[in-house]
């Protein structure tokens, strides 16, 4: 076993933490369905921006962004618009207000504030519950695998088979992480379905102070190791962020390798991915928020200011702290590559570089408390993402169509009953997963291809209407699952723009082919939530009855506050980056810009955030 006795210690005592926890928020949450899944509403905004931020640190998603930061180095920066990561600042700045302002419990639930009662919007509430059901799956198989390579480090097969008296050979190599995965997810799911929404967020605030306070240590650990040695052996471009057409990095006299895994990764012709990305990034970011925990934390702060506030506290929050640590094990793995044991079945796997290195270079006891934190990390993204699927199901199916008058334990026993279920269907994904990146290109650009179209036109387009968010959102779900089966991982984003086109023709025809939402409906709607977009029908009708009414929501300067603000968010990134990496003159230049657009964002953003949410 890797670890140490006291860094055994520290993890039995964190596990003994959020069990608590759970236990102590057990009685608040059977209080009622709002307990439960939203809190109460009385969560401060900078607790559940911390809970956002600890819920999106986790596991697979570090390993990855250690992964593609060794290989790609600064370039990395980009690849996350993926995600995309800048969805926080569209969050921040004009969504979370938009999306607070309803009052209601799940995104579907939202859709009738939209749509109404009719058939359509019933139709359109069905589809956005599938697709939060498939999405929360998605994810918690994502993280599944990813918690078994993490784990499998630091306590190997060999010493557990030996420990309960079985054969190591039972277990083919290849599936020593699904098993690692299965019993550390039984153990996060106890916890998770005891406490409801207050319960993640509490023992989220544990798991960022042990992460945070890791971060520095291990960050400290890489750039006094890397000012010994002097330099780091890297390909040309790697300390640049930006690229050609092509991305022309050559591992072939450093570590060969690493050649095969980029011509795999499918990034070779650069710019064009990353327009692509950029692309994609900022319809999905439009969208808005997909039916997952972001959305909760949303829903579950006090108030529209606090939404906005919320959500952009998240950037400041995550980024920096979570690059200290990212590079830090980026720089150590370069250091000493050699030194990693990074054989997975028989060949190198670059997705263990993270835990490898920890095992390697982390301190006794500060590993205990390193380990206890990623581990936390994963705990923390299961339970939101568990807690946004227990929410659709529990709001949208049983609350809605089998038991309307449940209360209290009820709606607890259920969500918990629920939460079982999906825990379980979600294990089978994740022991069928290939790996880490193959979840995740999927998910982002397969699964959220379909859900873009239908959720930029129900915040833009008045004409819009349930029949056309319905079949919008089928019209893309089905070639995603079909693409998910036979398109390779590394061509998954290239297909992206056909799901698109497909969802949106399924989006305009079907609008345009049946009636639009009943007009009382979208007034109030208007009225509630006041967005910008082609609203101008119902905007004049809205005024017509009630000249004193202002829609104060300005696309120029939301624009301008997005624009400012993930230049804000990638520059926070940035000099995290350059600072472990020992490049001051960077680390200076990126100080120089994270000033500036601080004071535009608070003259134009935060100054204008009036008392009552905007």
């Amino acid at each position: 076993m890797k670890l140490h006795g006291i860094d055994i210690l520290i993890m039995v005592v964190y596990m003994v933490a959020i069990t608590v926890i759970g236990f102590l928020m057990k009685k608040r949450a059977e209080q009622g369905e709002k307990e439960y899944l939203l809190g109460g509403n009385r969560l401060p905004w900078y607790m559940l921006g911390l809970s956002n931020a600890s819920g999106m640190l986790d596991i697979s998603g570090t390993m990855w962004l250690v992964t593609i930061g060794f290989i790609y180095g600064l370039k990395s920066i980009w690849i996350p618009w993926l995600w995309p990561v800048f969805n926080q600042i569209f969050m921040m700045v004009f969504l979370s207000k938009w999306l607070r302002r309803s009052g209601v419990t799940t995104g579907a639930e939202w859709l009738k504030t939209r749509f109404g009662d009719g058939r359509d919007s019933q139709l359109s509430h069905i589809i956005v519950v599938v697709f939060a059901i498939i999405s929360c799956l998605g994810f918690l198989a994502y993280g599944f695998i990813g918690l078994g390579k993490f784990v499998m480090i630091f306590i190997p097969w060999e010493t557990v088979a030996g420990f309960i008296g079985f054969d190591p050979g039972i277990i083919a190599p290849q599936f020593v992480p699904h098993v690692y995965g299965i019993v550390f997810t039984l153990l996060a799911a106890g916890y998770s379905l005891m406490g409801g929404m207050a319960g993640i967020v509490w023992a989220d605030v544990i798991q960022y102070t042990i992460i945070t306070i890791s971060a520095v240590v291990v960050a400290i650990i890489a750039m006094i190791k890397l000012a010994d040695v002097g330099s780091l052996n890297i390909p040309d471009g790697w300390l640049n962020p930006f690229a050609g057409v092509r991305l022309d990095m050559d591992w072939s006299n450093i570590i060969p390798q690493v050649n095969e895994v980029i011509k795999n990764d499918g990034y070779s012709l650069f710019s064009v991915f990353m327009m692509m990305m950029l692309f994609k990034g900022i319809l999905v970011s439009a969208a808005g928020p997909a039916p997952n925990y972001d959305m909760q934390k949303v829903l579950s702060t006090k108030n529209p200011k606090e939404a906005g506030m919320m959500s952009g506290s998240v950037s400041v929050i995550l980024m920096p702290f979570r690059y200290l640590m990212i590079t830090a094990f980026i720089v150590l793995g370069l250091l000493y590559f050699e030194k990693l044991n990074l054989m997975v079945g028989g060949k190198i796997d670059f997705e263990q570089i993270l835990p490898a290195a920890m095992v390697e270079f982390v301190p006794m006891g500060f590993l205990g408390l390193l380990v206890a934190g990623l581990t936390a990390a994963f705990v923390s993204t299961f339970s939101g993402t568990l807690n946004a699927g227990q929410a659709y199901i529990v709001n949208d199916i049983f609350l809605k169509y089998i038991n309307p008058n449940a209360k209290g334990k009820r709606i607890a026993r259920t969500s918990q009953f629920i939460g079982v279920f999906l825990v379980i269907f979600s294990i089978v994904l994740g022991i069928f997963a290939q790996n880490i990146d193959s979840v995740l290109k999927w998910i982002v650009s397969g699964l959220y291809g379909s859900y873009v179209v239908s959720n930029v036109l129900k915040w833009y387009w008045w004409r819009f209407n349930g029949y056309g968010y319905f079949w919008g959102m089928l019209g893309g779900l089905v070639p995603a699952l079909i693409f998910a089966k036979v398109v390779p991982s590394n061509m998954q984003l290239y297909f992206f723009p056909i799901i698109l086109l497909i969802s949106a023709i399924a989006c305009i025809v079907a609008t345009l082919k049946t009636n639009p939402t009943n007009e009382e409906v979208l007034r109030n709607f208007y009225k509630k939530v006041r967005p910008w977009g082609f609203w101008k029908p119902i905007h004049d009708k809205v005024v017509a009855e009630n000249p004193d009414f202002i829609n104060d929501s300005n696309f120029k300067t939301d624009m301008l506050n997005v624009f400012v603000g993930v230049i804000w968010q990638t520059a926070l990134v940035a000099i995290a980056i350059y600072m472990v990496t020992l490049q001051w003159i960077p680390v200076v230049i990126c100080a120089v810009v994270i000033t500036i657009t601080s004071f535009i964002l608070k003259r134009n953003w935060y100054d204008k955030i009036s008392g009552n949410g905007y």
